[in-house]
C-alpha cells in the first residue's frame, strides 16, 4: 500500500516567497537567502530553491545586498595532497614517493569545508555556503610540500596574483637532514649565481640547525615549484620536509594543517 507522503517538489520556491514579503525582485531575494538572511523555521536556508509551504519565514532586521562580497580562502595544505589548482601535473616533488604504483593522491579542495574552518579565524566574516563555490585555485605548490594555498572568488586577488606573481616574494622553509655545512650553502649560491644556467632569484639562509635535522629559509620570487628541491641536490642536502609559510604579505601563520581561514580586509597580497 502506498504512503501518503509529501512530494518533494511542493510549495513554492523560497526566493519567490521573498520576493513576495519583502518585496523585492526574485534576484534580490536569492541573493538576501545566499547571503544567509533568510530562516525557515527558525533554521537558516541559503538555497533559493528550497520549497516551502506554511512555514514560518523571517528576514533578518540587519539584512543588506550590501556585503555580499566575493571571499578569498587561505588553506594550509597537508604533505602529500594535491594543490587543487588546474595543473596537477608535479614533476618537480621535493620527497620522492616509494617506488611501485602510489594511490592518487588526495585533492586540497576537499578541506575546504565548514568543518575544516579554523575556529580562531579573526576575519570576522559569517560562514556561508556560497563561499565555496567559484573558487580558483591560485598559485601552485608541490604535492610533496604544506603550507599556504590560496582560493578566491574574487577578481581583484586573482588578477593580483596572477600578474603580479613574479615580484612577489614566496617564503618556504626546508627541512633537511643533519646540519648545513658552510660548504653545502656555498654550493647553494653557486648555483644561484652561475650566470651558464640562470635560475629565479632567491635568497637562502639557515634558520636552525642541529646535528639530526636543520632548517632553510628560501625566500623565491615568482613561482618556482621545485627550484628549493633543485638547490638542495645542488647543495647534496636531504629532504625531510618543506611548508610555504608566506605569500607576499600574508602569512601562514598558526593556521593548522588541514585547516583554512578567510583572508581578512586589511590583508594584501
Amino acid at each position: 500500500m502506498k504512503k501518503n507522503t509529501p512530494e518533494l517538489d511542493t510549495g513554492e520556491r523560497l526566493a519567490k516567497r521573498i520576493a513576495q514579503m519583502v518585496p523585492c525582485s526574485r534576484r534580490e531575494a536569492e541573493q538576501y537567502i545566499e547571503g544567509g538572511w533568510v530562516r525557515v523555521d527558525g533554521v537558516v536556508v541559503e538555497e533559493p530553491q528550497h520549497r516551502v509551504l506554511h512555514q514560518t519565514i523571517t528576514l533578518d532586521p540587519n539584512a543588506s545586498l550590501m556585503n555580499l562580497t566575493p571571499v578569498t580562502l587561505v588553506l594550509h595544505k597537508p604533505p602529500g595532497w594535491l594543490d587543487g589548482t588546474d595543473d596537477e601535473d608535479d614533476d618537480d616533488e621535493p620527497v620522492r614517493p616509494p617506488r611501485g604504483r602510489a594511490p592518487k593522491a588526495n585533492n586540497a579542495r576537499t578541506l575546504l569545508q565548514a568543518a575544516n574552518h579554523f575556529a580562531q579565524d579573526a576575519s570576522g566574516i559569517r560562514l556561508l555556503k556560497r563561499h565555496f563555490n567559484h573558487l580558483d585555485g591560485l598559485v601552485p605548490l608541490e604535492t610533496g610540500a604544506s603550507g599556504l594555498l590560496v582560493f578566491t572568488q574574487d577578481w581583484r586577488t586573482e588578477r593580483k596574483l596572477t600578474e603580479d606573481l613574479d615580484a612577489m616574494e614566496h617564503e618556504l622553509i626546508v627541512d633537511v637532514q643533519g646540519e648545513v655545512s658552510p660548504e653545502a650553502m656555498q654550493r647553494i649560491h653557486r648555483a644561484l649565481k652561475d650566470e651558464r644556467k640562470p635560475l629565479p632569484q632567491a635568497k637562502v639562509s639557515v634558520n636552525s640547525a642541529s646535528p639530526e635535522r636543520s632548517k632553510l629559509r628560501f625566500a623565491i620570487k615568482g613561482a618556482h615549484p621545485g627550484l628549493a628541491a633543485h638547490l638542495c641536490e645542488k647543495a647534496q642536502l636531504n629532504i625531510l620536509a618543506m611548508r610555504r609559510i608566506r605569500l607576499g604579505r600574508v602569512a601562514l601563520g598558526d593556521l593548522p594543517v588541514g585547516q583554512w581561514r578567510y583572508l581578512a580586509g586589511h590583508e594584501r597580497f
